[in-house]
């Protein structure tokens, strides 16, 4: 997919880097990369994927955008208060980058609806804040055979990884799947929302750029990606730690014991 003057232009950085070159931008350009929500992580995700010159982003999101929304979620502003995330972020898409084609899907992702939404996409990049999105999310992925940006963010602290189970890794072993990780959801009750107990706003933008990290490399194909890691964040001690994790064959998803 050829880049015009004005996108070599705008996209020169990348160009001129080792690992991404004129090649690895062609590859952007033709990505389409499907982000659940447009809110905290969402935001400078959708930002720097838009910057960075992905061809196509689709956006799951049903909310409005709120007053209390506005210190974290950084792609909406004062005036977008009461308008759909999916619509303020189309707009200040094309504010930042009038390249990209943006999809919006203005309504939640769940179990039923999950395999058709992931289906037209290359890549999918996730961001919600309750395991029953999750779940959806990552066996739709898991089904259609697409790889899986996805993080979590507490008040302090968030995780980051990428799922792709549908693969074998370099030992001939199955990658793990989310199910691995969390095979059933916490009882309800035992994790506090946002609202009850808050979130770091920075902490936020920090998660979702390196989403955007992870989502860039698996498209261009560079570095060791976070497939069978999971990066620790603990923003109060500034500590980053990663950890290997593996295929566990009491999944739910894709066990021993599963016969679909």
């Amino acid at each position: 997919m050829s880049l015009s003057a004005e996108e070599i232009e705008r996209y020169a950085r990348h160009i001129v880097l080792q690992g991404v070159g004129g090649p690895g931008q062609q590859k952007l350009k033709a990505a389409r990369v499907l982000v659940i929500g447009a809110g905290g992580l969402g935001s400078p995700v959708l930002q720097y994927l838009a910057a960075a010159g992905v061809g196509t982003l689709g956006i799951v999101d049903d909310d409005e955008v709120a007053l209390s929304n506005l210190q974290r979620q950084v792609l909406h502003g004062t005036p977008d208060i009461g308008v759909p995330k999916v619509e303020s972020a189309q707009h200040a898409i094309a504010r930042l980058n009038p390249h990209v084609q943006v999809i919006g899907h203005r309504h939640r992702i769940d179990a039923v609806n999950g395999r058709a939404l992931v289906r037209d996409y290359d890549l999918v990049v996730e961001g919600s804040d309750n395991f029953e999105t999750r779940y959806a999310v990552s066996d739709a992925c898991f089904y259609e055979k697409k790889p899986l940006v996805t993080a979590a963010v507490g008040t302090f602290d968030a995780s980051l990884t990428t799922l792709r189970p549908f693969e074998l890794n370099a030992a001939g072993e199955k990658n793990p799947t989310y199910r691995c990780l969390f095979p059933e959801a916490p009882p309800a009750g035992t994790v506090p929302a946002c609202a009850e107990a808050g979130v770091l706003g920075a902490l936020t933008g920090m998660v979702g750029a390196m989403m955007a990290l992870e989502a860039i490399r698996e498209l261009v194909g560079f570095g060791e990606g976070l497939t069978g890691r999971i990066l620790l964040i603990d923003s109060r001690a500034m500590r980053f730690e990663t950890v290997r994790y593996a295929w566990d064959s009491d999944n739910p998803l894709n066990g021993s014991k599963n016969t679909q």
